[in-house]
Order: structure tokens, then sequence, then C-alpha cells
């Protein structure tokens, strides 16, 4: 590692109501990756938003490359070197990669009216030689895979020439391939002297990738250490103040052989290929597989999002026509989509308002008055029944945690009864100790009677959670195996297997 290139003392930062930040530090050395880790709601993403301009800081002194900086904003950070590549991307389908990665920087012609786009173009492919990166700069960015657009991200950033690259979980949407090929780059431009901040909820990356980490809880700097010392479960501890184990105790009790839901040889496009299995009371059922394997695809057939082709649904021995999700919620089915903000969620609209949501007739009187008293108890209700961290009822969903959002769904779906319940990716972006609560919270569920589905793509989740596996590969269900007998190895192997239905 080289020497300090960013240093952050006694950083304080408050907003109306919150301290965010208290006597905070952090500093990065040039050819580092160095893990900023701690529980949604630490205060990680404020201490990187005043590293990238977003945010004044209140007190505190910052220090870029042995110079006090205070940056006015956002651009003042990036041209002197500091860029992120965010979680949620921000690249424009509709453009090519070059015209995304040199966007508000075009080169104008002669004419002082027209784009010209060989000159970036041009531009982008020498930045693709340096990365070693194989694609066309001319290409549409709506051509590319997810893991070929952070790539492009991670390209613009350092087409400012950035000495600091922060990484907000860059792995979230990405299989194992393509993150061994981003961990790849990341090494390339460590080895180049670009310090990299890292921020990710995995912990078994951090051990792969990150030299140092620092810990923040509760809006405080806790430590700074180098990675080989600690172990993940010491990393933990650190970040929540107590035991805790990123998984769940593993479902030991059998569950019923009641059957609620079976299907029959569903079909839908590509992603769906004679798709049969049954889901019992009280029941976890774990759907794994690589991304694209059409997991997702199968729970949307299923609740009505895409209509399927051919296939039959059962639900308690009763055939049932879904043709809308309106139709699977009526039928007892909630569906909490791996996109909570876009499908689950109004963001815009108070806790109580999400929670209702979905019954909202069964709290209308006559002429459609909405009788109030028993929204607010029913929220309250959820909101402590599943621990939702929320000032009140009445805030709004979109200041809240990925975890307490993850609740607020959760809480929608049991007010409305549903017996069978769809997690796609439930613990998708949320911390340690928001899993573990969402863990704990599922297999309450399942021990109510409730059946689950859940669809995950981090195997360690699917294989403690699950009385049963069910492994997709190109449309197909290519296994299904006990808790028992589920290992990494086994649930890759049908995770890779190109065939037709196979029960183990």
């Amino acid at each position: 590692m080289g020497e300090i290139i960013v240093s952050m003392e006694g950083i304080e930062k408050s907003f109306p109501g919150v301290h965010a930040l208290n006597q905070c530090k952090f500093e990065l050395r040039a050819g580092e990756v160095h893990a900023l880790i701690g529980e949604n709601g630490a205060g990680k993403s404020t201490m990187v938003k005043i590293m990238t301009g977003v945010y004044r800081k209140d007190a505190g002194k910052i220090i870029y490359k042995g110079v006090e900086v205070d940056f006015q904003g956002p651009k003042e950070a990036q041209e002197l070197g500091i860029s992120i590549v965010h979680q949620e991307l921000n690249l424009m389908p509709h453009l090519t990669i070059a015209q995304n990665i040199f966007i508000g920087r075009e080169t104008i012609d002669g004419t002082k009216f027209l784009l010209n786009d060989k000159v970036i173009n041009d531009k982008t492919q020498a930045l693709f030689d340096r990365m070693h990166l194989n694609l066309d700069p001319r290409t549409k960015v709506s051509d590319i895979s997810v893991a070929k657009q952070q790539m492009v991200e991670i390209a613009r950033a350092l087409s400012f020439k950035s000495e600091v690259v922060i990484m907000d979980e860059p792995t979230a949407a990405l299989t194992e391939a393509e993150i061994d090929e981003l961990f790849r780059m990341i090494y390339e431009l460590r080895d180049s002297g670009v310090g990299i901040v890292y921020i990710s909820h995995r912990m078994e990356e951090l051990k792969k990738i990150c030299d140092r980490i620092t810990v923040m809880r509760d809006g405080c700097y806790i430590d700074t250490v180098n990675i080989k010392d600690v172990t993940i479960d010491q990393i933990i501890h650190m970040m929540v103040g107590r035991t805790i184990y990123e998984t769940a105790k593993p479902c030991t009790e059998g569950c019923s052989t009641e059957v609620v839901l079976e299907v029959k040889d569903l079909n839908r496009g590509r992603m769906v290929k004679n798709i049969s299995f049954n889901l019992k009371k009280g029941e976890i059922l774990g759907f794994a597989g690589l991304m694209g394997s059409g997991r997702t695809e199968v729970a949307r057939a299923i609740f009505g999002a895409d209509a399927i082709e051919t296939g039959e649904i059962f639900i308690k021995g009763n055939k049932v026509l879904i043709k809308s999700p309106g139709d699977a919620v009526k039928h007892g089915i909630g569906y909490l989509s791996e996109d909570r903000k876009q499908y689950g969620l109004t963001v815009g609209m108070d806790v109580e308002s999400n929670i209702v949501l979905s019954t909202f007739n069964k709290f209308t009187g006559h002429f459609g008055w909405v009788n109030v008293s028993k929204t607010k108890a029913i929220a309250e209700k959820m909101v402590k029944d599943l621990r939702i961290k929320t000032p009140s009822i009445s805030q709004k969903v979109k200041f809240l945690s990925g975890g307490n959002q993850q609740k607020v769904v959760i809480g929608k779906w049991l007010t409305r009864d549903s017996d069978i319940l769809i997690f796609d990716e439930p613990t998708r972006g949320i911390d340690i100790g928001a899993k573990s609560e969402i863990y704990k919270l599922l297999n309450d569920l399942a021990a109510q009677g409730k059946s689950i589905i859940m669809i995950s793509s981090e195997l360690p989740e699917i294989m403690r959670m699950s009385h049963r596996i069910m492994v997709m590969c190109g449309g197909r269900i290519t296994g299904e195996l006990s808790a028992e007998e589920a290992t990494q190895n086994l649930i890759m192997k049908y995770a890779t297997k190109r065939e037709s239905q196979t029960t183990i």
C-alpha cells in the first residue's frame, strides 16, 4: 500500500432530529481496497457523500493528497479525482457506452453544432484497452449485461483520472463468474495505485478482496483493522455490538404433509419450461440457481404478473386460474419482489398507508370513508410485531433503512393474511442485523403455518433457511434437494446442469 490519499478526521454531520455522524474518521491509502462497513443507518452513506461532495460536513476536516479540502459539490470532487460507482447504476440505456462515459464532456466538431462520436469512441477504446475490457464503445448500454454495465461505470470513473473509486454494493446483482471478473478489475486498479473504498454487506467478500476494514456503528467510528487479523464473527460483532450470526438456525422440525400449492407443467417463454413442484403448509421452499436461471420468472408467472402459456396451478387441491396479481392476492398469495422499491412499496407514502394498501377495502365503510382508527391500529400492530424501526407510522417509507422497508412489505401481506408468501431475494442489500431479523421472521411465519417460497442467490442463506431446495438452470428445475443432503457443491452442480427436470 502507498501513502495516505484521503484522510477524514473528526467528521460531524446532523440532520433534523438525527445526529448522523459523531467524530468519525476514515483513511484510504493509494493502492489498497478499504472496506467501509456497518449496519444500515451506521453512517456509511453519509461519510461517502461527504467524501464525494454530496453533503457538506458540519465539523472536522478532509485531507486529500496532502491538502485540506471542502468540496462544494460532487462535480468538484470528481474533477479532483474522487468518483463513486453507485449500487443503482446511473446509465442511460438508449445511449452508447462511449456516450454514457463522456456525457457532458462530448467533443464538438468544427461546426460547433454536431457532436463528434469518433473522438469519444476512440477515447473509450483507449480506456478499455488499459482496463483489458472487451467491449465495443458503440454498443448501446441496453444491449449489455448488468455486469458489463458495472464495468462501464468503473470506466466512467477512471475517465476522470480518478485516484479514489468508491464502490457501493458492486456485486449485488452479479453472478459468481461476473463477480470474479469484477474482482480481477479491482485487483488491477489496486495494483495501478488507485485507492478503492469498498462497501458491501457480504461478509465473505471482505476476506477475498479487501486489505483493511473500517467499521461504523450508530454514526460512530468503531475501529480500523487489517482484514487478515480478524474473523468474520469478530467483524460482525464490531458492526452490531453483540454476537450474531449471518444465517438463521437450521429448520429442524418437519413441516406438514398438507400441500397448499401445486404447480404442474408451467410454461412461459424461454425462462419457464415445464415447471412442476409443490409447497406444503409451514414449509420454506428454497429456489436456488444462477442469475438468469428463471427463478424470478417462475414466481412472476405464479403471481400472475406474467401471463402463463400452459400449465396448471392448484391451491389446497383446487385448480385456480390466475391471470393477474389481483387474482393471486384473492387466492391468498403474496409476492415480495426483489425490487421492493419499484414493485413492493410506494416510497413517497407513509408506513401506515403502505401496510394497509393491499387491503384498503377492509378499512372503508359507506361512501368510501376510511376508518382511520382501524388503519392506525393495524399499522401500529405490524410495526410492533415486526419490530420495524421508524419514528412513527407517519414516517415516509423512503426514509427507512432497507431492512425496515422489507419489513413494511411483509407487514402489507400479513395484513392481507396471505397464506402463501413468495420472497424474492428477501435480504438483498440489507445489513447483518436486519438479515438475522428477517430470518427469524420467516421461521416464525412458517411455524405459524404460512407457506413460503424463498428465492435467493446466496447459497449459505438458501441452505440454512430451506426445508427443501429446488435448483433451476436454463428455465428448468434440474434438481430437488432436502435440507439434509444439500451442499454448495451439489447445488452448483444442478445450477449448471441444463437438463430436464429431475427429482433427487
